[in-house]
């Protein structure tokens, strides 16, 4: 890595740029996997920081726990005849709860398997 200098008075200050990062935005669950590493993985925060590599990071976990959890829910849905669209109409609330109960339990998996690990 060639670094350039510019001359601004007396002083020599590098030219600094950051490097093109995935497009994406960072969800919630990439908020979560951003403070655990900042205080509970610091070396490995502070090299995805040093190689440019954070941003990249944080969108792809974000992207990965959005697919796992539209995965669980969908499964979970064909799984339950409780969370049909008849039973819906019928007994709103057991049909919420129940859809509460299952988000509960898909975050979870959510955030022992993605946020929480090393392995990401």
């Amino acid at each position: 890595m060639e670094l350039k200098y510019t001359k601004i008075g007396d002083y020599k200050l590098p030219i600094l740029t950051l490097n093109d990062n995935k497009k994406g935005t960072i969800n919630k669950y990439g908020m979560l996997r951003f403070d655990y590493l900042k205080q509970h993985k610091k070396a490995l925060y502070t090299t995805l920081l040093m190689n440019d590599e954070l941003t990249n990071h944080l969108v792809s976990v974000s992207k990965n726990a959005e697919n796992l959890l539209n995965n669980l829910m969908e499964s979970y849905k064909k799984s339950d005849e409780k969370l049909s669209e008849k039973n819906k109409e019928i007994k709103q609330l057991e049909w919420v709860k129940l859809m509460n109960n299952y988000k509960n339990t898909a975050e979870e998996i959510i955030l022992n398997e993605l946020i929480y690990t090393e392995n990401v």
